[in-house]
């Protein structure tokens, strides 16, 4: 029995992949976008530096998978906090509050949105990155992109206090 195919296969390397800076810190490397892969999710690694830390937000249609590659991040899920290490994952649901700081000298994490709802948020919260030119932190940008394209909303400021 002949299967029809729906899409076509993504094979990319480790140098491959739309790199991008993300105004909200640090380079995303875009493993497989939602146009890709028809909705079903998207894929990119995250590569931080100490500090980096996101605002207190949380994804109302997608689940947040963060398997962590290198470095440590400090993970808020729902008011509770827990340090996460290399090959450890986080799986955070739709609706639920959530944030991270990087906590190590620089962290890479792999992240899972499922369905790919949110890329244009990611895509309108970024710029090509250049190797050449230093990535400036813009939260201006991250919260215009989260009302303008949806897929994210933000609740507030980082919730780590002093330790960030």
């Amino acid at each position: 029995m002949a299967v029809s195919r729906v899409r076509d296969a993504i094979v990319r390397a480790a140098d491959e992949g739309d790199r991008r800076w993300f105004f909200g810190g640090g380079t995303h490397r875009w493993m497989a976008t939602a146009t890709e892969t028809d909705g079903a999710y998207l894929l990119f690694e995250d590569n931080m530096e100490q500090g980096k830390t996101t605002p207190l937000h949380l994804h109302p249609e997608a689940d947040e998978s963060m398997y962590v590659l290198d470095g440590r991040i400090l993970m808020h899920l729902d008011g509770e906090q827990r340090e996460v290490g290399p090959g450890g994952l986080v799986l955070v649901p739709r609706g639920m509050p959530h944030a991270f700081l990087v906590v190590s000298e620089t962290a890479r994490v792999l992240c899972l949105l499922t369905p790919g709802i949110g890329q244009e948020f990611y895509w309108g919260a970024s710029e090509p990155f250049d190797p050449d030119q230093p990535g400036v932190v813009d939260f201006g940008r991250i919260h215009a992109s989260a009302q303008a394209n949806g897929g994210i909303e933000i609740l507030g400021p980082p919730p780590f206090g002093s330790k960030g």
